[in-house]
């Protein structure tokens, strides 16, 4: 089955096609013949574009190479840098001042502070943990993880524990809502939102605290005000990420991650799971009640879409090439999501009748109106009012924070949140200045001049554009879930630097860090630092050279074996297994959550000092087959797991590894997808996978 042919002849996969004519449409009641005519005539109109705003990256990165080809040997100039920078149109001028104009927002996106979860979309029960993560336990929290700083015992519940996990909580009230004994005993509060006999709900800087009373619960009933649990309103919002985290290929896997966005979209996404002896089956949560109020008992679902970079076999067009999978996905995301907006699902997404899309990967002002445009055509295309699709920008490419007022005000009408990403930033850091010369050391990069300028200018031009009180503007992830006492003891800094969301990689670290956003009123922070001077563009610029540093051997083994380990870990889960994100063992068996950003750091950085000379592509081949036998050792316990050191040249999962180091200066911008496609689409055509 194909959609209808037209004028643009569209070739739609059968998969595709099926899934949208028969699973999606008829329950909107649009006809299928109108749609793909639609969709024909928008794909025919911005592919071109698209193609040609990815020709404008690769003519730009060219002449970048040749500038610095140039100025070998020469003392860097940062204003003759910047100078050739706006020559080049790499820097626009910037906007007159502006507020953006975003309405029907969310209070979730706009007038609240908290977590924010990332999560495969390809994964239906991390899904619903997600989605469901809108309120956690505090005494779970603190019970299960290393919050109080040490790590759980096994076996049975110890009551030892439990009674520091209450004293935790304890504290944790006493500070927030002085007085809530009183309250949860029957008198007034400040706080207090509504009581009945089973719970006492308290709001604090918007957000919610639910004191749960049950004398007959284990906990409660030993507990002098019977108070069996603290709940805390958590995860905000959820980012259902069809980019970063997942491996979709094909159509077969981009009619997998949609159709669970159905999923969510009308509120009948299940997933079934074994715990123990049990088949356990999970579900959306219902709205959460005390007494006569009714809040929302699910995190606010965003979707992020894949960027302008890659195309995908699921639409071709005329010529038989593959059609861009970001134009795809904004097309069939939105399409979904008239689910949510018509009230046609069990449970209501968004209140305030909007359509949330993260954009990644975006490089400058040029590329995010042509988003704005792709937005507008998708809105006429389902009867949508302007602006009802609105858009995050992930300002995670260098030519994007580098014009950052300028990329907001291309959107600035349907923009609802920056978000800072330093993986991927200090990828494309790598990439741009490649040929600059050899860079310092990737642990080095978090102290370097340029991103500092970053993440405070990312918070300074957002609140000089209005967004406080209007949009989010956000921070990075916390990448080890195993770690949450630093987690507590760092990750306050985000709220403190004037974000009102972060990331984090569990529903647990949201009940965690939600307890920042108590400790800190963050739209008065964003009031104390609106008058702040935004940093200069030239700490921005700032190239982290390591100019005449002499590595001993040992430092520059050990800074390629790190690369490496981390390159095999995440490639070979990608590659055999198609997984995009999981908890991903370093090379200190520090479990972290690792995704696409992780490896396009260590690549292009693996790249640089290739091309420069720190280190041989003996040296980087060498350590590649000893960290593919490290990595194999981390995995042994997984059945799935194809060991790559007994035979890296017959595994596709090491040769891909091994092609992201030296085919990495050829890579677009630096980027790990085409690679990572390619060798996939491999893996599944020998597999026999559909």
């Amino acid at each position: 089955m194909t959609a209808p042919a037209t004028a643009d002849q569209l070739t739609v996969d059968p998969i595709l096609a099926a899934f949208i004519d028969e699973d999606v449409l008829p329950g909107l009641g649009i006809e299928a013949a109108g749609f793909w005519d639609g969709v024909a005539k928008l794909i025919g109109h911005f592919a071109p574009r698209n193609a040609a705003l990815l020709a404008k990256r690769d003519e730009m990165q060219v002449t970048i190479d040749a500038w610095h080809r140039e100025q070998r040997g020469k003392p860097h100039d940062p204003a003759a840098y910047e100078g050739f920078l706006r020559e080049i149109g790499y820097l626009v001028d910037e906007p007159a001042p502006f507020n953006i104009g975003t309405r029907e927002l969310d209070a979730e996106i706009a007038t609240l502070a908290g977590p924010q979860l990332v999560v495969p979309i390809l994964n239906a029960r991390f899904l619903l943990n997600a989605a469901n993560a809108r309120w956690g336990s505090l005494y779970d929290a603190l019970y299960g993880t290393d919050a109080m700083g040490s790590t759980p015992p096994g076996g049975a519940y110890d009551q030892a524990r439990g009674a520091e996990v209450v004293a935790a909580a304890r504290r944790f009230l006493d500070e927030t809502l002085p007085g809530w004994k009183d309250a949860v005993q029957g008198s007034d509060h400040t706080n207090l939102v509504a009581r009945d006999h089973k719970a006492v709900l308290f709001q604090h800087h918007g957000l919610h605290i639910e004191v749960l009373i049950d004398s007959d619960h284990p906990i409660g009933r030993d507990d002098p005000l019977h108070i069996a649990d603290v709940i805390l309103e958590s995860a905000l919002s959820t980012i259902c990420d069809l980019e970063d985290s997942v491996a979709a290929v094909d159509a077969e896997d981009k009619v997998a991650a949609y159709r669970n966005w159905l999923g969510l979209m009308r509120g009948d996404l299940s997933a079934s799971f074994d715990k123990g002896s049990r088949t356990l089956e999970r579900t959306m949560n219902p709205d959460r009640k005390v007494a006569d109020v009714t809040l929302p008992g699910r995190s606010l679902l965003l979707v992020r879409n894949v960027g302008h970079l890659m195309t995908n076999p699921a639409i071709r067009l005329a010529n038989g090439s593959e059609a861009p999978e970001g134009i795809i996905d904004a097309i069939v995301t939105s399409l979904i999501a008239l689910y949510d907006l018509r009230g046609l699902g069990s449970h209501r997404n968004s209140r305030a009748g909007s359509i949330y899309i993260v954009k990644p990967k975006m490089h400058g002002p040029e590329e995010a109106a042509f988003t704005n445009d792709l937005f507008d055509a998708v809105e006429v295309l389902l009867g949508l009012e302007r602006h009802t699709i609105k858009v995050g920008v992930m300002d995670e490419e260098r030519r994007t924070s580098a014009n950052l007022a300028a990329t907001i005000h291309a959107v600035r009408d349907r923009i609802f949140f920056i978000n800072t990403g330093f993986l991927d930033r200090t990828g494309d850091e790598l990439h741009t200045s490649m040929l600059a010369g050899p860079m310092i050391r990737k642990a080095g990069m978090k102290e370097s001049a340029w991103i500092k300028a970053y993440e405070a200018r990312n918070v300074a031009i957002g609140l000089a554009c209005g967004f406080s009180g209007k949009a989010q503007i956000g921070k990075g992830m916390w990448a080890a879930p195993d770690r949450m006492a630093d987690m507590l003891e760092q990750k306050i800094g985000h709220p403190r630097s004037g974000a009102n969301t972060a990331w984090v990689p569990s529903p647990t670290a949201a009940t965690l860090h939600a307890m920042h956003y108590h400790q800190v009123d963050v739209f008065a922070r964003q009031g104390d630092l609106a008058d702040s001077t935004i940093p200069p563009l030239t700490n921005l610029l700032t190239i982290p050279l390591a100019p005449g540093t002499n590595w001993s051997e040992e430092e520059i083994a050990e800074e390629l074996d790190n690369n490496c380990q981390g390159i095999l870990g995440y490639v070979v889960r990608w590659v055999d297994q198609g997984v995009g994100c999981s908890k991903v063992p370093d090379i200190h068996d520090v479990g972290l959550m690792e995704d696409r950003a992780t490896l396009r750091i260590s690549s292009q950085h693996l790249a640089n000092w290739l091309l420069h000379g720190v280190c041989t592509a003996e040296q980087v081949e060498a350590s590649l087959r000893r960290m593919a036998a490290k990595v194999d050792a981390q995995n042994a316990g997984d059945p799935l797991y194809r060991p790559m050191a007994s035979d890296p040249e017959g595994s596709l999962a090491f040769q891909a590894a091994r092609a992201l180091v030296f085919a990495g200066l050829e890579q677009p911008n630096g980027y790990t997808e085409p690679l990572l496609h390619a060798y996939r689409a491999k893996v599944k055509e020998r597999d026999g996978v559909a």
